[in-house]
C-alpha cells in the first residue's frame, strides 16, 4: 500500500517550510517513527518521522525546495504494497513482447525519409508552405540545420550573448557626446558586467530562517525609533564568586556556573524596576508585561536564534544555566522547536563570546529593548581613588525611543551594573 508523506503543521502562522535534509534516499527501507527528513521553518527546524515501515519509493521535494503545509513530499510503499508491486511487475514481464519486436512509428514524412536513408544525418527535402516564399523557406532550412545539435544551439546562444554585450558597450560609447558621457557609458557597461556572477562566485539561496531574520531586523529599523545607551561593568566580583563557589555549584547541580545566569537574574530585577523596558506598543496602546520571558540569543547551525526562558523570574541560577546549555546544544544541531522561539518580552545577546568589544544590537520586534553584552577586557579604571586594572565589560541597551526615554534606559543599565558589581544583592540559590 502506498502512503503519502506530507508536511505536518509545525507551528502557528507557519504556512511554508523548506526541505532541509533527507535522512533517507529514494529506495531506502525505513522503519515506523524513524527520522525521515528535516524541515526548516522561518523560526526553527522540525523532524518528520516515517508514518509506517516500508520503502521510500518516490521523493517529490528535494533539499532546499519549499513546500506548503499539508503538501505531499514523498511516497512510502508499505510491505503489502511492495509484494503486490512485485507481483504486478512479474505479470507485466510475462505478457510484454521482446524489445526487439518493438517498432518505431515515424512522426512525419521527413523523419521517415531520414530513417530510409540509413540515418546518416541528411536533412529531408524541404516542404514549401503554400504561403511561404522560396527565400523564407531557404532561411528556415538554413536555421533547421542546427536543430539536431543541442550543443550547437548552446554555442550559438553564447556567441549571440557575447555579441549583444559588445554591441551594448559600443552603443553606449557611441551615444556619449562628451568625456563625462563617455565615463558614464563605461561605468554603466562595467556595472552591467559586474552584476553577473563570475566563475569564482558561489550563489546559494537564502534559507527561510535567514530570510526571516533579515525581514525582522529590517522591519525593526523601519518601524521603531531605535536608540542605544551604553555603560560599563566591573566584573571582578562575579569572577571572584565563580572562582570561589563554581566547583561546589557544578557538583551540586551538574552544570557550570556561567556569566549569563547572573545577567538574567539582574535583568529580571531591572525589568521589574523599569516597567517600560518590559512593555511593547500595540497600536495606540502600551502593553505592560507582568511576567518575564527572556530571550537568549545563541548561534545555531543555520544562523542566530533566540530561544526563550519562560517565566525567568521563577528560575534558579541552575535552572537558567541548564536551559541555556540545552538551547545552545540543540541550536547547533538545528533541533529547536518553533514554540521555544516565540513570544519573548525582552532579549539578551552576548557578542562577547565571539570577541565583540562594543556593538549596537537591534531590537527584536514587537519587543521594545535588547541588552547587548560584550567581551571582558582588562582596562585601567579608577577604583577607591586609585587607578587599577580591572576586568571590564561594556553593555549596551538598544530601545524603542517611542516608548522608553533616555532616563529609563540609563536607570535600567545602572540597576544591572549595581547588581553585577555587588552580586550579594541577588539571592544565590545554590
Amino acid at each position: 500500500m502506498r502512503i503519502d508523506v506530507t508536511i505536518p503543521n509545525v507551528g502557528e502562522s507557519i504556512t511554508e517550510v523548506e526541505i532541509g535534509e533527507w535522512f533517507k534516499s529514494q529506495g531506502d527501507r525505513v522503519s515506523k517513527n524513524e527520522n525521515l527528513l528535516l524541515l526548516e521553518t522561518d523560526k526553527a527546524t522540525v523532524e518528520v518521522r516515517a508514518p509506517d515501515s516500508g520503502t521510500l519509493v518516490n521523493i517529490l521535494k528535494h533539499n532546499g525546495e519549499s513546500a506548503a503545509i499539508g503538501e505531499v513530499v514523498a511516497h512510502l510503499e508499505t510491505t503489502n504494497g511492495e509484494q503486490q508491486s512485485k507481483e504486478t511487475k512479474t505479470n507485466d514481464s510475462e505478457v510484454k513482447p521482446p524489445a526487439e519486436s518493438a517498432s518505431v512509428q515515424p512522426s512525419s514524412a521527413g523523419v521517415a525519409s531520414a530513417a530510409t536513408d540509413g540515418g546518416a544525418g541528411r536533412m529531408p527535402a524541404p516542404v514549401l508552405h503554400p504561403e511561404s516564399s522560396p527565400e523564407q523557406e531557404e532561411a528556415k532550412q538554413e536555421e533547421a540545420k542546427f536543430a539536431p545539435s543541442e550543443r550547437a544551439g548552446e554555442i550559438i546562444g553564447a556567441k549571440v550573448t557575447a555579441a549583444q554585450e559588445t554591441q551594448d558597450v559600443e552603443t553606449l560609447t557611441e551615444q556619449a557626446q562628451s568625456p563625462a558621457d563617455e565615463a558614464h557609458a563605461a561605468t554603466a557597461a562595467g556595472m552591467a558586467k559586474a552584476s553577473k556572477p563570475s566563475t569564482d562566485d558561489e550563489v546559494v539561496p537564502m534559507t527561510l530562517l535567514r530570510r526571516r531574520i533579515a525581514e525582522r531586523l529590517l522591519a525593526a529599523q523601519h518601524s521603531a525609533a531605535l536608540l542605544t545607551t551604553f555603560n560599563e561593568i566591573d566584573m571582578s566580583a562575579v569572577i571572584a564568586l565563580r572562582q570561589t563557589h563554581g566547583e561546589d555549584f557544578r557538583e551540586r547541580h551538574g552544570i557550570k556556573l556561567g556569566f549569563m545566569s547572573f545577567f538574567v537574574k539582574a535583568t529580571v530585577t531591572a525589568l521589574q524596576t523599569v516597567r517600560e523596558v518590559n512593555a511593547e506598543i500595540d497600536g495606540n496602546n502600551i502593553v505592560y508585561h507582568n511576567y518575564y520571558d527572556i530571550g537568549v540569543a545563541v548561534g545555531g547551525g543555520k544562523g542566530l536564534v533566540v530561544p526563550v526562558l519562560r517565566r525567568a523570574e521563577r528560575m534558579s541560577f541552575a535552572d537558567i544555566e541548564r536551559a541555556i546549555a540545552d538551547f545552545a546544544r540543540r541550536a547547533g544541531e538545528n533541533r529547536l522547536k518553533p514554540d521555544e522561539l516565540k513570544s519573548g518580552t525582552f532579549t539578551i545577546t552576548n557578542g562577547g563570546v565571539y570577541g565583540s568589544l562594543l556593538s549596537t544590537p537591534i531590537v527584536n520586534p514587537p519587543q521594545s529593548a535588547i541588552l547587548g553584552l560584550h567581551a571582558i577586557q582588562d582596562r585601567p579604571v579608577v577604583h577607591d581613588g586609585a587607578v587599577a586594572i580591572r576586568p571590564m565589560m561594556y553593555v549596551a541597551l538598544s530601545y524603542d525611543h517611542r516608548l522608553i526615554d533616555g532616563r529609563e534606559a540609563v536607570l535600567f543599565l545602572k540597576k544591572i551594573k549595581s547588581m553585577i558589581e555587588e552580586p550579594a544583592l541577588m539571592l544565590l540559590e545554590f
